[in-house]
């Protein structure tokens, strides 16, 4: 029996005290509803419905490349059961479907498929056990209501607003994910009614239509609370999140990583890290990053979309965006790698350095307080402190093109476009415009006047002083 997915993420999220739609709030950098889409692409479904409600707009527009999912708005919302049944027309008539929530990012799809397995000719529930249970909707079996797994039949949920004292002792409750075929759940469906205090068509409801028609109702237990957790509000998510980062981590050192301190650190993205890394606290990355063997990226550095070879250092904060490593480069402390740099085996970029589309050859080196912008740098030369290259006219950007084993004086100014050729010198405090030979020394200063006896402003003004 083919799969189709139906996402419920219409809700309004008002407790997120928010103006962005709560299915987008991020968690370890991407959106919430990306993580769901995520287990159920991996599933191999036949067709994703996404149920969207107002600002429906913003949701589409920011998956607006994923071809896998079918749109469908609620309108008005009236309550799961009500969304659940505006999708389900979109949904082929032999299809097993499978129901997530929208804000429960963390859900594996090893559970999934559990429930699908579990679903059969009738309906499965992922239902977990929870030490504090209040605000969840508690599982109903036939026997005892306080003994939730003793294998006793499924016979309704009631939620936690409509629930007796003794039902609110229930620990078993439901996370909203279940299956079903699609003729089991559109009977039921239909049947929905809104005698309830919220006034809605709950989803929930059908499984108690389906024990009274003898619709066999299977529970699959949740592996941890985590995993099936809803975000309601921004403390669930940031429990969400140290929760999914600390798992990262693990496996981070179970790769032979060493990370100084695993509540400190933020994967916002991908990382794939070589054997004898180290990773010190307050360290984020961002996007798709790669780190060699033996790299060693201290305090408080972020590292966005970029790859660092073997044995390259990154001292504490430093920024590195889009950047291309070779090994045994040395960068920082509070050094700017911005997109489009490139830099060979040996580089030194030190603090206060800023570099952008700007290639730098084996062992250069910018060590403080400099500007490489549009630029090209050799191998073997030396930038000193204070160097800029001037790539933008306030039109266009132009390029500097240094040569190898250049020496670079300190608080010069390279006006682009300019061309330095190899073991060329440029002395401190130069303005350079015009091409350097190859071993020429390059001097742009004003000429210094000393001037004696002149008179300082304080005697000017009757020696009073400041």
């Amino acid at each position: 029996m083919a799969l189709e997915v139906v996402v419920l993420a219409a809700g309004a999220g008002t407790r997120m005290r928010s103006r962005t739609p709560k299915v987008l709030h991020p968690l370890a950098g991407r959106p919430l509803l990306a993580h769901v889409l995520d287990a159920a692409f991996r599933l191999e479904a036949e067709q994703c419905h996404v149920v969207v409600g107002h600002p429906a707009d913003e949701v589409k527009a920011h998956f607006q490349n994923e071809p896998r999912i079918s749109w469908v708005l609620q309108e008005p919302r009236l309550g799961s059961g009500h969304a659940a049944a505006q999708a389900l027309p979109a949904v082929a008539n032999d299809a097993t479907v499978l129901v997530l929530l929208g804000d429960v990012p963390l859900v594996r799809a090893e559970t999934l498929s559990r429930c699908i397995a579990a679903s059969g000719d009738g309906i499965a529930l992922v239902t977990i056990d929870l030490p504090d249970p209040r605000g969840f909707g508690r599982i109903l079996r036939r026997g005892s209501s306080r003994d939730s797994h003793c294998g006793s039949r499924i016979i309704g949920i009631v939620e936690d607003a409509d629930a007796t004292a003794e039902q609110r002792a229930i620990a078993e409750i439901n996370t909203g994910i279940l299956a079903a075929p699609k003729a089991v759940l559109g009977t039921l469906l239909e049947t929905l009614d809104r005698n309830n205090k919220q006034g809605e068509y709950y989803l929930t409801d059908i499984v108690g239509k389906a024990d009274a028609r003898g619709i066999a109702v299977a529970g699959v237990d949740g592996r941890v609370p985590e995993e099936v957790m809803g975000v309601n509000d921004r403390v669930q998510l940031a429990h969400l999140e140290r929760y999914y980062q600390r798992g990262l981590a693990d496996e981070l050192m179970r790769q032979g990583v060493a990370v100084m301190d695993p509540s400190r650190l933020d994967i916002r993205g991908r990382l794939k890290a070589g054997r004898d890394c180290v990773i010190d606290v307050d360290v984020v990355f961002e996007g798709d990053v790669v780190l060699g063997e033996g790299v060693h990226v201290g305090p408080g550095c972020v590292i966005r979309n970029s790859a660092l070879g073997d044995a390259v250092e990154v001292h504490p904060m430093s920024c590195i965006d889009g950047a291309m490593v070779a090994a045994g480069c040395r960068i920082g402390p509070y050094a700017r790698l911005r997109p489009g740099t490139e830099l060979a085996e040996s580089v030194h970029i030190g603090n206060f350095v800023e570099t952008k589309k700007a290639s730098l050859g084996v062992g250069a080196k910018a060590n403080h307080l400099a500007y490489l912008g549009d630029a090209s740098v050799g191998a073997g030369t030396n930038v000193g402190a204070g160097a800029i290259t001037c790539n933008y006219d306030g039109v266009d950007k132009h390029r500097t093109e240094i040569g190898e084993n250049v020496f670079i004086g300190t608080n010069a100014t390279l006006v682009a476009p300019l061309t330095i050729d190899d073991e060329a010198y440029v002395g401190a405090g130069s303005t350079i415009t015009k091409t350097v030979e190859r071993e020429d020394l390059a001097i742009g200063r004003g000429r210094q006047r000393n001037i004696q006896g002149w008179t300082p402003p304080a005697k000017r003004q009757g020696d009073e002083g400041p």
